[in-house]
C-alpha cells in the first residue's frame, strides 16, 4: 500500500487537486489528478460553525464559491449548499477519506492562524483515524502551533510537516519536530536538501507547474511535487513510465 516515506521517485501532488482543470478543492478535482496519475492531493480544512472539517483554502467564500461570509460562521448544511464551481459543493474531510480510500495520498493543510487549539487538529486526527488513512496522510500548516497541536493528537503513523515560504522561517523546526518540510520551491537548492537531509526530512515542495523548474528539483532529490497540473508534470518527468 502506498505511504508518503517509500517512493523511489517524486511523488506527483495535486495541489487543490487538477485545480487548473476543475474546480480548486472539490471532489471533481481530485477525481481528475487521480485520473491524471496523481500519486495523491494537497488541500485546506477548516471547520464549520458546527465543528465539521471542511475543504476550502479562504477563510472567506467569495472567491471559491457563490456564498458570502467567513467559512466558520456557517453550519456544514449552509456550506453544503453553495456552488464550489461547476455544481461543486465544499466536500467534508469524510467525503474526501470516502471516495479515495487508503491507495491515495492526502496531504491535509490545517488552515488556521488561532495561537490556542481550536479543534480543527483534533478533528482532523479523527476522521484520518476513523477511514484508517494514518500512513497515507501528512498534516501540515504555515502555522508552527496548529503543526504541534496536530502532532498530539494524531498517532505515530500520520506525518506532520512545516509549510515555509520563506527559510528565515527555519527557526520553528527546532522547535516543533516534523517528517517532513514543503517549503516553498524558491528556497529549495543544494544546500537546502542537504540541511534537510541532516536532519531526516522528506521534502514535498509547492507549488510547481513549470517543466524545467520540475525538473531542477526531482535533480536535487525532492521527494514530492506538488503542482495544480500534475498530468503535466508527471507526463515531464516520468512520460517513459506506463
Amino acid at each position: 500500500m502506498m505511504d508518503w516515506s517509500s517512493a523511489l521517485r517524486p511523488l506527483i501532488i495535486g495541489h487543490r487537486g487538477a485545480s487548473v482543470e476543475a474546480p480548486e478543492n472539490t471532489l471533481a478535482a481530485f477525481a481528475l489528478a487521480q485520473a491524471q496519475g496523481a500519486d495523491g492531493i494537497e488541500f485546506d480544512v477548516q471547520l464549520s460553525a458546527d465543528g465539521w472539517p471542511v475543504v476550502i483554502h479562504d477563510s472567506k467564500l467569495e472567491r471559491t464559491t457563490n456564498g458570502q461570509g467567513q467559512v466558520q460562521q456557517l453550519t456544514l448544511a449552509q456550506l453544503q449548499a453553495l456552488d464550489a464551481g461547476e455544481g461543486q459543493s465544499i466536500p467534508t474531510l469524510d467525503e474526501v477519506f470516502e471516495t479515495f480510500g487508503p491507495n491515495f495520498l492526502y496531504n491535509v493543510e490545517l488552515k488556521t492562524a488561532a495561537l490556542r487549539d481550536n479543534g480543527l487538529a483534533a478533528a482532523v486526527a479523527d476522521r484520518i483515524e476513523s477511514h484508517n488513512v494514518a500512513q497515507q496522510t501528512v498534516v501540515s500548516s504555515f502555522n508552527p502551533l496548529a503543526v504541534r497541536y496536530a502532532r498530539r493528537h494524531l498517532t505515530q503513523s500520520t506525518w506532520v510537516a512545516h509549510l515555509s515560504y520563506k527559510s528565515g522561517f527555519k527557526f520553528k523546526h527546532s522547535l516543533i519536530p516534523v517528517q517532513a518540510v514543503h517549503p516553498y520551491r524558491k528556497m529549495v537548492d543544494a544546500s537546502y536538501m542537504a540541511w534537510a537531509r541532516k536532519n531526516g526530512w522528506r521534502v514535498n515542495v509547492w507549488t510547481v507547474d513549470d517543466l524545467v523548474e520540475a525538473q531542477r528539483l526531482a535533480d536535487l532529490g525532492v521527494h514530492g511535487i506538488i503542482t495544480n497540473k500534475p498530468k503535466l508534470i508527471r507526463e515531464a518527468l516520468f512520460g517513459h513510465e506506463n
